[in-house]
């Protein structure tokens, strides 16, 4: 049985970029809660190196095309929605920053927001979420982008403002 696995993995080879870019800069191999260090590793990038809106909208349509790839092949060779696949985190955690305010406050709210809409997938996220291949994996976590940024800019519109 072991050697039928292998065997069966072995037939699909992913590149190391379709790797790096999956799994979230490697961030997926994470020995406990690969989502939410996907999560963590797209707020760095965003905090640390996105400047505008604009930035994060190109940058996350990219990754969003590139993960619905890349999953996709992680998903013929490991099964359905591998959890070492994280860019569907990355991208869903950057579309809950767009258009907010870079300020820490902001930011940790959506992450901690983001995180528990990924955990509990409110319609129609976790149709998504059934679905295989790149595109339900991608999905989902947009939707719950979408729900985080929501809740964030409501947040923000009545407590911070």
């Amino acid at each position: 049985m072991l050697q039928l696995e292998k065997e069966h993995q072995s037939q699909y080879k992913i590149s190391i970029l379709s790797k790096l870019i999956a799994t979230g800069f490697f961030s997926g191999y994470a020995p406990v809660a690969p989502g939410t260090a996907g999560s963590l590793i797209a707020v760095l990038i965003y905090w640390f190196f996105i400047n505008s809106n604009f930035q994060l909208l190109i940058l996350s349509a990219a990754f969003f095309a590139l993960g619905v790839i890349t999953s996709a092949e992680f998903e013929r060779r490991d099964g359905h929605d591998p959890s070492i696949v994280v860019v569907d985190e990355i991208v869903g955690m950057w579309i809950s920053l767009l258009f907010v305010q870079k300020r820490i406050g902001i930011v940790l709210f959506s992450f901690l927001v983001f995180r528990i809409m990924d955990v509990i997938k409110p319609p129609p996220a976790r149709k998504f979420d059934r679905m295989s291949g790149g595109i339900g994996i991608m999905m989902d976590d947009v939707i719950a982008g979408v729900y985080a940024n929501v809740l964030t800019q409501i947040f923000y519109h009545i407590f911070l403002k």
